[in-house]
């Protein structure tokens, strides 16, 4: 009979219920508390218990965030890993209202989904403090930081032109519209004006662009955010409206080089002036325009594909540089919430202004032309020129060079006293109201002697009523607003009658600072306990994807800085270090969703394979920061190479001393738990005869997937290192096959071997090695095992294959000593007869690059 057919075969099912139990009984991933070790912060996006459960793309996130989990706890790291749920807001109430329950039932019952979801892949979460936004004992601390918001005059409520969501019924946020739609129906969004609660963001707008050039996170997030923030140096000047006195505007401009070859101005259609200085035989035609562009998307004003039109107001205005009379027109490209909701326009040099001025028939002046070019006679330009050049048509500054025009201009705009230098951002200030039910009250009180009251602190939590029927009302408002006992209350500050704030604050202010929770979430006299904040803060690894780049992780860093600034935290940005998962599509090529009926499970594929497989075949088949498609007949590959280390662990080894061993120790290995075992029967003792030939080269192998599992791990090639455990599995089944033990005494190089395997494999495929562990006599547990070192020496390679060029093109390949000189290759090259064939006489050049390549030019 052959060894493996001695062994029970792999039952992943038993193995990983098992396990799974005595992890949760013996608390093994609870947090320490003050051992001394140093801290590893790791975090995934808090997530929405929103939908009937995770996909295997949310896997995605949550196995490899466990992989550097479980490998820090091996590493000597005390681990706070923890999970919590973004109860509050509107993916969560739409969800309740799509499938007709309330959502404090949904969200109670998809938590619990997504909890026993996470547990069945065999994620390491601390469940001791896991957190719900909802929950009362947590809200009443984000209505505490919005208080101190408030308090810092960075809360405040103004009428303004706002996204509203028909099909939601809410207002949204700039940051929640994509593409003109909103970010949770992809209905269509349209402006209107609303007294609605804003956050100042903006005052930390250049701090917020400054600290990007200091994060370790993914370039694509941090060129999202820096292009949300959008920073602009230019030139805010005022243009006074002819024949309507006191009247003027304000334009900015980054290009005041320009500004002698403006030939009209153009105001938003909501700007406030329109309506007052509109000729009266235009005043039908632009209410009228005006009306279509309120019903038109940002993302549609904005499109460059789109014609540029508009409709003349009949007034005109003075350019302050030359006393010219402009035209003044409205038009839909200029938008009320960017900078001035005005815009010099300049035709010559702004392909916009160029496609409109030829719409219009108005007039082209070319005033900046490149120093080769000369100067396009008036008519003759096809686009617009948007470079730097030679001024001219520009009064005393023709000639100049157009960067030393601006600063001329610049500074004639400041003497005179029309014009200054700012900075500008195109982010505006977060708006944070939203007319539905389900969020944390804003804790405002509404009175008519005393204005907008805040709540006191004492008085908070502002609880949230429970509402059987608490789905919008039509009209714009709250449904808070039906509970009059809600809305009377009495003003803290005059004692007389007044109305609570009946709109909720989006879902992203409990998301803001949930992090500093989980320090210490049982925590009572505020919102975070700042011995332990100072203790596990910041985040050392936060994980999650890309599409809230310039929402929740934006927000998340203005929070922050606003806490630091009060004095309440150590550091200003939570997050330093940040990594972020690709896509998993369908296999249909589509992003999974209900929707699309393309949806897999984790618990579909955990009933057919295991737990460890699916983590192994996810981590395995694309780089982590990837898109990538599911493949399910790829997950066979996972499996066989899970049966294999199974095989290879149990068929040949010595249970006993030597698990956990180098092979040069001497001291036996803790003995066999058997308590931890009880659903298996103890394996019984082998030996194999001593063996000398090939130790040293498994030595070396060992040494060398010690240091390529370590260096993936930490450079989040988990695909690399899983490359490496195979590749280590591969040699130790051919190293027994050509060795196969009978009884004797103990190979103790194979046992150190397969005990190093073991651990290596322990964050990827947490179940089936704490089993290996515990029937090779390892005592519990084998994630509580230091994780293997390697030695520099032996972990070197012994041997390379050189590619040797001629010409650029190859023509053979030669194995060398890895410790090879440059001479020495470069004479083996020279001496291969397949190379002599193409190198006739003396070569004129020669280059190595050490440990790749001979590169011979004749």
């Amino acid at each position: 009979m052959k060894p493996s057919e001695q062994i029970e075969p792999y039952k992943p099912h038993a193995v990983e219920t098992y396990w799974q139990r005595c992890w949760a009984e013996a608390g093994l991933h609870r947090t320490p508390e003050g051992d001394g070790r140093p801290k590893f912060y790791c975090l995934d996006f808090f997530p929405y218990p929103s939908g009937a459960g995770l996909s295997v793309g949310h896997c995605r996130n949550y196995v490899p965030s466990d992989v550097i989990s479980r490998y820090h706890r091996m590493k000597g790291y005390a681990v706070l890993h923890p999970m919590g749920w973004d109860a509050f807001g509107l993916p969560a109430e739409n969800e309740a209202i799509d499938k007709g329950v309330h959502p404090r039932d949904s969200t109670t019952r998809y938590a619990a989904n997504y909890r026993r979801q996470m547990s069945l892949i065999g994620a390491s979460y601390d469940w001791e403090r896991e957190i719900n936004s909802s929950d009362p004992g947590y809200y009443r601390w984000t209505q505490w930081i919005f208080l101190l918001l408030h308090r810092r005059g960075l809360a405040y409520q103004a009428l303004a032109p706002v996204n509203w969501c028909e099909h939601c019924q809410t207002t949204l946020a700039n940051e929640e519209v994509e593409y003109g739609t909103c970010w949770r129906c992809h209905r269509p969004v349209v402006r209107r004006d609303l007294r609605q609660w804003f956050l100042r963001i903006t005052a930390y707008a250049e701090e917020l662009l400054a600290e990007t050039g200091h994060l370790d996170w993914p370039e694509h997030i941090l060129a999202m955010q820096r292009g949300w923030i959008g920073r602009s140096e230019g030139v805010e000047f005022e243009m006074a409206v002819a024949g309507h006195p006191g009247a003027s505007f304000r334009v900015f401009t980054t290009r005041p080089d320009t500004v002698y070859g403006m030939t009209f101005a153009v105001l938003a259609p909501e700007h406030p002036l329109v309506g007052g200085i509109t000729a009266p035989e235009r005043q039908a035609e632009v209410a009228a325009y005006g009306e279509r562009a309120r019903c038109t998307t940002e993302i549609e004003r904005l499109s460059t594909e789109r014609v540029r039109d508009g409709v003349f107001t009949g007034a005109h205005a003075i350019n302050p540089v030359n006393g010219q009379s402009v035209p003044i027109f409205v038009a839909d490209y200029v938008l009320p919430g960017y900078g001035t909701g005005a815009i010099m326009a300049v035709p010559a040099h702004d392909q916009r202004d160029f496609q409109f001025a030829h719409r219009n028939g108005l007039e082209v002046v070319q005033v900046i032309h490149p120093p080769s070019v000369p100067p396009a006679s008036r008519g003759e330009e096809t686009a617009a020129y948007e470079g730097e050049g030679v001024m001219a048509n520009s009064g005393p500054f023709d000639g100049q060079w157009s960067t030393q025009a601006w600063q001329g201009i610049a500074d004639r705009m400041e003497q005179a006293g029309y014009g200054r230098r700012i900075v500008q951002y195109r982010m505006r200030d977060w708006l944070i109201s939203r007319q539905r039910y389900w969020g944390a009250p804003i804790p405002i009180v509404h009175c008519s002697r005393c204005g907008a009251v805040p709540v006191p602190e004492e008085q908070l939590p502002v609880l949230l009523p429970h509402m059987p029927d608490y789905q919008p009302r039509g009209d714009g408002r709250s449904p808070l607003e039906n509970l009059p006992d809600f809305v009377s209350t009495s003003c803290p500050a005059c004692g007389g009658p007044a109305r609570r704030e009946t709109d909720t604050m989006g879902g992203f202010a409990c998301s803001s600072w949930y992090f500093l929770r989980f320090a210490d979430p049982w925590y009572k006299t505020g919102p975070f306990n700042p011995e332990e904040v100072r203790h596990w803060l910041p985040v050392d690894l936060y994980v999650g994807g890309a599409e809230h780049a310039v929402m929740h992780l934006l927000y998340a860093r203005f929070w922050t800085k606003v806490l630091a600034d009060a004095g309440l935290l150590h550091f200003r940005e939570p997050f330093p270090r940040l990594r972020s998962q690709g896509i998993l599509h369908a296999s249909d090529g589509r992003r999974m969703s209900k929707s699309r009926r393309n949806v897999v499970t984790p618990d579909a594929v955990v009933e057919r394979t295991g737990a460890d497989v699916l983590r192994i075949h996810l981590l395995f088949m694309a780089p982590f920061d990837h898109d990538v498609v599911w493949d399910e007949e790829g997950i066979v590959g996972a499996q066989r190479f899970l049966e294999r280390v199974w095989r290879v662990c149990l068929e040949t080894g010595s249970w006993g001393p030597g698990v956990d061993e180098d092979p040069e120790q001497s001291e036996a290995a803790t003995p066999k738990a058997a308590a931890w075992l009880p659903h298996s029967k103890a394996a019984p003792g082998l030996s194999t005869p001593e063996m000398q030939a090939g130790e040293e080269a498994l030595q070396r192998a060992v040494h060398r997937t010690i240091q390529r599992v370590t260096e993936g791990i930490e450079a989040y090639k988990f695909n690399t290192a899983l490359a490496a455990l195979m590749g280590l599995t591969n040699t130790l089944g051919a190293y027994a096959d050509q060795r196969r033990p009978g009884p004797g005494s103990a190979d103790r190089t194979w046992e150190w071997a397969t005990g190093v395997l073991i651990r290596l494999l322990a964050p990827f495929a947490p179940h089936i090695t704490e089993e290996l562990w515990a029937r090779r006599g390892g005592a519990f547990s084998v994630h509580q095992k230091p994780w293997p070192d390697f030695d520099p020496s032996l972990a070197a390679e012994q041997v390379v294959t050189l590619v040797v060029q001629v010409n650029g093109r190859v023509r053979e390949r030669i194995t060398v000593p890895a410790t090879i000189t440059d001479e020495e290759a470069s004479r083996l090259a020279l001496a291969s007869e397949r190379v002599l064939a193409y190198v006739k006489g003396q070569p004129k050049k020669v280059i190595v690059v050490p440990g790749r390549l001979v590169s011979i030019v004749v």
